[in-house]
């Protein structure tokens, strides 16, 4: 390629190409600008110029509406697990929907996903359903705030909750209108004062074992366990966010790390994918919302144990997404990120994959990456670039580099992908920075 052609440049050919080879997604994203705003209503699929409309998915890929494949690799930002068409998920849901949709009622499906849920997860001795992660957190803060009486919520710097629970810039104006204290995210010694000093009115503190969207920043497990001793002391409750890191292993990243929080919240995947989020901890604390106790506390939703769901989580978590094969499918993912993290050395030039297990992140530098500060180093030019660069040889990430490895992705098409990336590095040398 042609040496001393500024990075920009080159990025917008790049955006060009992508434009040229899909024209009917354009005109589908013009049309649904007129009616949503920025054609879009789920903000974390878009980007520009314009995102990718997809027409179907089989297995581990899908087809745009332009008729471009692409072997999926962003796995529905980890609610996608099984792939787009698991057969004995797709059977479980078919069998469902032919039983009756809105059934008014409890049923044998809600009762067995509760037995497994809590078999899978040992902090979850009782456990509730809800429609999305979003609401087991905001539940799960709730439950906190009730237990304790008291009203303050540590989050993190770099923490995703859900789309009212978001703290990437340290919070958003729309976020629930609770009282944040926000930490430094793996600053052991700066949260530990913050909590001590807030003892007294600390409801809970709330995060996850990977900043996910935060860029795939591991907590270390001293982070941890120095959370799970400190809101003991103070007399909060660990909220343990794993609506992500629930994939991690048999039992989740809490159980990897050895802590046990009071209250975990998890999301869609343990669910087949369909519409789920569950919250739930200690026995004590989730007592109150038995319906026949005095004062109990309601919780209600029309789908938090919707017949869908309940069938496909049976099907999910107790026949396809095994404990057994949760570890299979942790230790590749650990293996592909060393893979790529050494092409890049390997090539010298400044990339780096953050992550854990089958959750990994690409970033504009070099690494390590151990909080959100060390971002500031990140060139997110470098990450477009590689994004349409991937896209243009077949494989479909996250633009902001996010990777969620599905069960159905075989060893062959990871190595396919890590020969397009070495190829991109190939074709790119020119204008990718060294490491230093």
């Amino acid at each position: 390629m042609q040496k001393n052609v500024p990075l920009i440049d080159i990025v917008d050919d790049a955006r060009n190409q992508y434009v040229a080879a899909r024209p009917k997604s354009a005109a589908i994203h013009g049309e649904a600008c007129k009616h949503l705003p920025g054609g879009n209503t789920r903000t974390v699929l878009y980007y520009g110029p314009f995102p990718l409309r997809a027409e179907r998915g089989e297995g581990a890929y899908i087809w745009d509406v332009d008729g471009n494949r692409h072997l999926n690799l962003l796995g529905e930002y980890t609610a996608g697990v099984f792939g787009h068409s698991h057969p004995v998920i797709m059977d479980s849901i078919q069998r469902a929907l032919s039983g009756g949709v809105n059934l008014s009622a409890h049923s044998e499906a809600e009762a067995r996903l509760g037995e497994l849920v809590t078999e899978r997860f040992p902090a979850l001795e009782s456990v509730r359903f809800t429609n999305s992660g979003t609401e087991a957190n905001l539940m799960a803060v709730a439950t906190a705030r009730h237990a304790t009486g008291r009203t303050k919520i540590m989050v993190f710097h770099g923490g995703y909750h859900g789309g009212l629970l978001a703290f990437g810039d340290g919070g958003i104006p729309i976020n629930a209108p609770y009282e944040f204290i926000v930490a430094p995210y793996n600053d052991i010694e700066a949260t530990r004062a913050l909590i001590q000093e807030n003892a007294d009115a600390l409801s809970c503190v709330l995060l996850e074992a990977m900043l996910g969207t935060g860029g795939c920043i591991p907590a270390t497990e001293a982070f941890l366990k120095m959370i799970r001793e400190e809101t003991k002391t103070a007399g909060a409750l660990m909220i343990l966010d794993e609506v992500m890191t629930s994939r991690f292993g048999r039992h989740g990243a809490g159980a990897v790390a050895g802590v046990t929080p009071d209250l975990m919240t998890i999301g869609k995947w343990v669910a087949g994918g369909m519409t789920f989020g569950a919250y739930g901890g200690r026995r004590d604390l989730m007592a109150i919302y038995d319906p026949g106790a005095p004062g109990a506390m309601p919780h209600a939703g029309t789908f938090n144990n919707n017949i869908v769901s309940m069938t496909a989580g049976v099907t999910a978590l107790g026949d396809v997404f095994t404990s057994d094969a949760a570890e299979e499918l942790h230790a590749r993912g650990e293996r592909l990120r060393k893979r790529l993290n050494d092409t890049f050395e390997r090539h010298d030039v400044a990339l780096h994959f953050s992550g854990k297990g089958s959750l990994m992140n690409l970033h504009g530098m070099a690494g390590p990456v151990e909080s959100p500060r060390d971002l500031i180093h990140s060139d997110d030019r470098l990450k477009e670039l590689v994004f349409f660069d991937l896209l243009e040889r077949g494989y479909y990430m996250a633009r902001r580099g996010f990777i969620a490895l599905t069960m159905v992705v075989t060893e062959e098409e990871l190595d396919g992908f890590v020969a397009a990336l070495e190829d991109v590095l190939d074709h790119r040398r020119a204008v990718l920075p060294p490491r230093k």
